[in-house]
């Protein structure tokens, strides 16, 4: 052993690289060099330097080793994306205790060891990324696009809105790493292909169809035999976890609603006429106007000479129009709005309120009815505009919304009474965080109660998704303490306190008892269903028609020509088992069978198999299928590639850290 140490390590080069690095220890501690993490990694990837691909492990050669570190904070804002893309997806259905598993923490750790495989790769391969690239990619992003065209503002809001935020020269460098790490896996998805040999061979498959017969076997007799204590002893013995009693809960609640708090009968007319006349604007409807226009295009950033053809064009257009032209002629045949164009330039009426760009909304409210304007200029080019239309704005009298003002006046009133009372009950609860007693006596809302329950039977409140997951919170279970209010609906909430919890236990067999029984039966009734579907398939395999033994039997029987994979015909499970027999031989069929449910079968033979043939497909499925094969393959070969890195780095997770 000490021999191969010696020649892994001979040489004037490792003799005076091994002697210069151990100049750091006399200033550092070399636990971090030793172990090659900190405390707050999660995991750690690994490789020798690209120049010593035999470099040893041990001090001080680690030193040499390059690392990528995935740190506690990176995978806690991983996992904290995953939850809240998970809640997205399955709204109110959403379990966070569940989403909390080893399972899913490892599944988000894998995606991130990939990504740091991936950095660690394009560090080693000197790959490069220039600020081209960069910008290339941030201007193409259609979240920082208005109007299909790249928004300076729009840019900033987005990455300051981030929690937290991100500065632009922090989300550039974060690009610039994700395109040097991505830079491999695209080249390898998109140097994918599929010859006509490959699709021609799917598409056998994928167009497959299968001409079957199928009789159902309806479900076998509720037993009705005596089950000896014996026999139930044996089955509960078996299968204690399927006789639990699950976890339950009983609340206390305050409810506050603000539909059922009292407000003043009769609203204050001096009131109401005030706020009229403090929001007459609400009541009356702006100003509108139509307008006709052509548009000569020029891009913001053309050269001048470009900018200066443009607005040249426009100004003819509009000299033209003066002296008598027809404007929408005018239009059909130059403008280059082609939301308008057809339409004689003419758009839908707007009002001043930033609906149209700038200049062009000042220039229309500046006109008088049948002028012509131009040119105009804006980010889209030179306008020519015609005002065709002028609606003033009208306005309501007191009298015609006095009746809306008093419902608003209401509404607020109660929204000030509602939470004024939340605000109370807030209050309360802060002092007493383990009772709910005395807020329901300082704030006079009963106490209620409800329960027990489990999470699978709610009962009153707790039927509301929010106040079930509350209900069996770690905090609320074991603390005892009080929630945060849980809003039911605008104005409408609840503050619960688990009053007493009883956690999943095992059922004693005297409890459980009618139940194991009911077991017994139904696995005696499905294995009689089985049993007599096992005969059908037996006798067909023998020779015998399925046909005629349905005939025979008084059985349910159809015969379907040309199933194709997929179709949910009568199940999808059973179209999956059809379409799992073997092929048929010459003359002969093959039979199977497949549970329906409730105790019921089916029977199928498959009697013929077509395969499908491309050329029959049309061009554009033939074309669609191909770039789904290529995508497919493509993601296929880059996770090889991402496996193969893998294997040859070194990968270490510290489960105890996530």
């Amino acid at each position: 052993m000490l021999q191969k140490l010696r020649d892994k390590t001979s040489g004037w080069v490792a003799s005076l690289i091994l002697g210069l690095l151990i100049i750091p220890f006399a200033f550092v501690g070399v636990n971090e060099y030793m172990t090659g993490g900190t405390a707050s990694d999660v995991a750690l990837v690994e490789a020798p330097p690209t120049w010593w691909e035999s470099a040893p492990q041990w001090w001080p050669a680690s030193m040499l080793w390059q690392r990528e570190e995935v740190t506690q904070d990176e995978f806690r804002a991983a996992f904290e994306q995953a939850r809240q893309q998970q809640r997205q997806a399955q709204g109110e259905a959403f379990d966070p205790r569940e989403f909390e598993s080893v399972d899913n923490k490892r599944k988000v750790l894998e995606q991130l060891i990939d990504q740091k495989v991936l950095a660690l790769a394009s560090k080693r391969a000197g790959i490069v990324v220039g600020d081209a690239a960069v910008q290339k990619m941030i201007l193409s992003e259609p979240a920082f696009q208005i109007d299909g065209k790249f928004s300076q503002e729009q840019y900033q809001m987005l990455l300051s809105s981030q929690i937290p935020a991100i500065s632009p020269l922090k989300f550039q460098e974060d690009q610039r790493e994700r395109l040097r790490m991505m830079l491999v896996p695209q080249a390898i998805s998109d140097s994918d292909f599929v010859t006509e040999g490959e699709q021609e061979r799917m598409w056998k498959l994928l167009g497959e169809t299968r001409d079957i017969g199928i009789a159902l076997l309806p479900p076998a007799a509720e037993d009705a035999t005596p089950v000896s204590d014996a026999d139930i002893k044996a089955w509960y013995d078996g299968h204690k976890d399927d006789f639990k009693q699950p976890e339950q809960v009983s609340l206390e609640y305050l409810e506050i609603n603000g539909a059922a708090l009292p407000v003043t009968a009769t609203a204050d007319e001096a009131a109401l006429r005030k706020r009229y006349d403090a929001e007459k604007s609400r009541f009356v409807s702006p100003e509108q106007r139509v307008v006709a226009h052509i548009l000569i295009a020029a891009d913001a950033n053309a050269d001048a000479a470009t900018q200066k053809k443009a607005e040249e064009k426009a100004a003819a257009l509009a000299k033209q129009a003066r002296e008598g032209a027809d404007f929408a002629a005018l239009a059909r045949a130059n403008s280059e709005d082609p939301g308008s164009k057809d339409m004689g330039g003419e758009l839908p009426p707007f009002a001043k309120d930033g609906s149209m760009v700038k200049p062009f909304e000042d220039a229309a409210f500046a006109m008088q009815a049948g002028e012509i304007r131009g040119p105009v200029k804006s980010d889209f080019g030179y306008h020519v505009l015609q005002l065709k239309q002028v609606t003033g704005g009208t306005g309501r009298s007191f009298e015609e919304v006095r009746e809306e003002l008093a419902a608003e006046e209401a509404s607020g009133e109660r929204d000030r009474a509602f939470n004024d009372l939340a605000g109370r009950v807030v209050n309360e609860t802060l002092k007493n965080p383990t009772a709910l007693a005395p807020a329901a006596q300082a704030t006079g809302l009963p106490l209620q109660k409800v329960g027990p329950f489990s999470r699978t039977d709610p009962l009153g409140i707790a039927t509301v998704p929010a106040v079930l997951r509350a209900a069996f919170s770690d905090t609320l279970v074991q603390d005892g303490t009080i929630s945060d209010p849980i809003e039911i609906a605008p104005n409408h909430s609840v503050v619960i306190r688990v009053a007493q919890h009883t956690p999943e236990q095992a059922l004693p067999m005297d409890k459980a008892r009618d139940a194991v029984v009911l077991a017994i039966r139904a696995d005696r009734r499905e294995k009689a269903a089985q049993a007599a579907a096992d005969a059908l398939v037996a006798r067909v395999q023998k020779g015998e028609s399925l046909a005629t033994i349905a005939a025979a039997d008084g059985l349910r029987y159809n015969e379907l020509p040309g199933l194709r994979r997929g179709m949910p015909m009568p199940t999808a499970e059973a179209n999956e088992a059809i379409f799992a027999a073997a092929r048929p031989a010459e003359g002969k069929a093959t039979a199977g069978k497949v549970a329906l449910g409730d105790g019921a079968y089916a029977i199928f033979t498959v009697n013929k198999v077509t395969e499908g043939a491309i050329a029959d497909m049309p061009p554009e499925e033939r074309a669609t299928m191909q770039q789904q094969m290529t995508q497919l393959n493509g993601g296929v070969a880059t996770q090889a590639y991402v496996d193969a890195l893998r294997k040859r780095f070194k990968v270490e997770v510290f489960e105890d850290r996530l």
